[in-house]
């Protein structure tokens, strides 16, 4: 995040208990209505970015990829000022890179990775900012199969340090499908993106951009074995 923008968001934040998520986007809108440059390519709405994004995982998929937006001209297109078309609250897993496994590139994917793809308050304002400021139309959770942080909450084990503060956020989880037929972890990676789902729309940014229609929030799962994402939601 740049200084300006990080000190305008903390100006907003200080009106925080007098005004309406509504007027907070709104005077978001303004200050990027008044700074985005002439340049910039016109967004695209919430069902184009995701099919977008879809359809650069089948070209991964199919080993066809194209690695869009990577060039120098890219680089120095993008040097200052960001306009990703994606947000995507993933897992920290290596083996889950979102540009990679979307076959985008550089400035396209806002990517917000932790393990177990929890919406923390940190991963909620980042994602936020994303969506808010610069105006990304789409916002997917992405868990992926045979994830470790699930496997630990079903498991319910003991881990030393902080490791323990992302299975204590996916536990609730776990009740909910712990007696559902099939794959228990599996079941649970999807019970969990749809959980973190619904704590995402608690944030008043967020869900006044999702009934206004600018945005649309949807889960997807990662198939470790085949390298497909599945919209699950």
């Amino acid at each position: 995040m740049e200084r300006r923008d990080f000190l305008k968001w903390g100006a907003f934040g200080g009106f925080g208990l007098v005004v309406t998520a509504s007027d907070l986007v709104w005077q978001i809108e303004q200050v990027l209505a008044a700074e985005l440059p002439p340049t910039a390519a016109p967004s695209l709405s919430p069902d184009a970015a995701l099919q977008k994004l879809m359809e650069g995982n089948q070209r991964f998929v199919q080993h066809q990829p194209q690695y869009p937006d990577q060039s120098q001209a890219r680089l120095q297109e993008v040097a200052q000022a960001q306009h990703p078309f994606a947000t995507i609250l993933s897992c920290a897993d290596s083996r889950v890179p979102a540009e990679i496994i979307f076959d985008q590139g550089i400035g396209d994917i806002f990517d917000v990775r932790i393990a177990g793809n929890i919406a923390t308050p940190e991963a909620i304002g980042s994602i936020e900012y994303a969506v808010a400021l610069l105006n990304t139309p789409l916002l997917m959770v992405l868990g992926h199969e045979r994830c470790g942080a699930v496997t630990a909450a079903v498991q319910n084990e003991l881990l030393p340090g902080e490791i323990s503060t992302f299975v204590k956020a996916i536990k609730p989880v776990v009740a909910k499908v712990k007696y559902k037929p099939g794959d228990t972890v599996d079941n649970a990676v999807i019970a969990n993106v749809h959980y973190q789902i619904q704590r995402l729309k608690r944030s008043p940014l967020l869900s006044e951009l999702l009934e206004s229609g600018k945005l649309k929030i949807v889960g997807g799962r990662y198939d470790l074995d085949t390298g497909n994402v599945s919209i699950i939601t």
